[in-house]
């Protein structure tokens, strides 16, 4: 069990600074005149939930690498690269409870992962193969988004039904930096308040919707900071502090399932690929911007601090390290296989009732596919 404290009053605007419990040193911040309360009340998570954390940032790396070499390889699709933004991730789905739900965008990969997807289950997606590969009844996770800002408005609709129905679930979804700029996010953020819906909004501020810098897409000193004019309360987090962004999504959490509505959280992170494997960043952004964000790393962050106090020992980062390569030589050998594709599968789920003249085309392609010889290249 984690041991993070709940702060008794909610801020009624972020920070100042971005909350921060582990600096990127790998060292506690202790609250001073000087930081100017960077902690904001919060209390950093027991070793055990750190070491939890560590390990499935260290698995979720591991899988994205190997994802976008099979993209680079022409094995799938495309892929959109969740690189140096593991802790905001990692964090949220380590908050929730299994009855909760995660609404996500088209690159929360990893976090279906930390949930229990499995790679081929989520790389159906990205290979073509199918819209969506995993159940999501048996996970909670609905299917990833690729239009920004719908999900939000998704986890908002369960969200006030849990609560109409006395049912204690809580709707965690996700939005990068852009999307808020969208209009479903508005009323996504406003109904929620309204209704006092319990929802988590985890903003991941990466610095860029796709090629737009964060400067030119809104003049407010943060994200967060939008968070009073709904009503809620809004909270601006180190978002490569995987310790901090855990304890804050907790309290979101637990706020939301007692009864406290709604929270808004901006973790400030960055996007270190590409938007896609279409995208170009060096048209964009400059190399000095990349390397200086990679001294924020979240995943070093977190392996000075276990490792400056013993927990995280050769033998242990070995195991860690063991199981990261096979889940790595896991994806390669699904990815391997060629999928088993049904044409008629196309017409499976688009109605509950399926309508005539779907019914009709349905017929119409059996008849095709029934007329190609066995072995004819279609």
């Amino acid at each position: 069990m984690s041991t993070v404290a709940t702060p008794s009053v909610d801020p009624v605007l972020p920070t100042r600074l971005p909350i921060r419990l582990i600096d990127e040193n790998g060292i506690v911040v202790v609250d001073n005149e000087e930081n100017g309360g960077q902690t904001a009340g919060f209390g950093l998570p027991d070793v055990d939930t750190l070491l939890d954390l560590y390990r499935k940032m260290v698995l979720a790396r591991r899988f994205d690498a190997q994802v976008t070499a099979l993209t680079r390889q022409g094995r799938l699709a495309t892929y959109p690269s969740a690189l140096g933004q593991e802790a905001c991730e990692i964090a949220s789905v380590a908050a929730l409870a299994p009855t909760d739900w995660l609404f996500p965008t088209y690159r929360d990969t990893i976090a279906l992962l930390t949930r229990g997807v499995s790679p081929v289950e989520i790389l159906s997606f990205f290979r073509g193969d199918w819209h969506t590969g995993f159940d999501p009844y048996a996970h909670r996770i609905s299917p990833q988004s690729t239009p920004l800002a719908t999900q939000a408005l998704h986890a908002v609709g369960l969200a006030t039904a849990a609560k109409l129905k006395h049912d204690d679930t809580v709707a965690l979804t996700f939005l990068g930096d852009g999307s808020t700029s969208e209009g479903d996010a508005h009323e996504a953020f406003n109904f929620a308040s309204v209704w006092q819906a319990p929802t988590v909004f985890v903003i991941q501020n990466n610095q860029y919707a796709i090629s737009v810098p964060f400067s030119k897409q809104s003049h407010a000193r943060t994200l967060a900071d939008r968070a009073i004019g709904y009503g809620m309360p809004g909270y601006y987090v180190d978002g490569n502090d995987v310790a901090a962004m855990f304890a804050v999504i907790t309290a979101g959490v637990e706020r939301a399932r007692s009864g406290g509505g709604p929270t808004m959280i901006e973790g400030l992170t960055y996007r270190m690929e590409s938007h896609t494997n279409s995208d170009d960043p060096t048209r964009y952004r400059d190399a000095a911007e990349v390397e200086r964000w990679r001294s924020f790393d979240p995943v070093e962050r977190l392996e000075k601090y276990l490792g400056s106090i013993g927990v995280l020992t050769d033998e242990v980062r070995l195991a860690i390290t063991s199981d990261a390569e096979d889940l790595a030589t896991l994806t390669r050998d699904a990815m391997n296989e060629a999928p088993v594709l049904d044409p008629l599968a196309l017409f499976d789920h688009v109605y509950a009732q399926p309508r005539p003249a779907l019914l009709e085309q349905r017929e119409f392609l059996a008849r095709e596919l029934a007329s190609i010889e066995p072995g004819t290249p279609s």
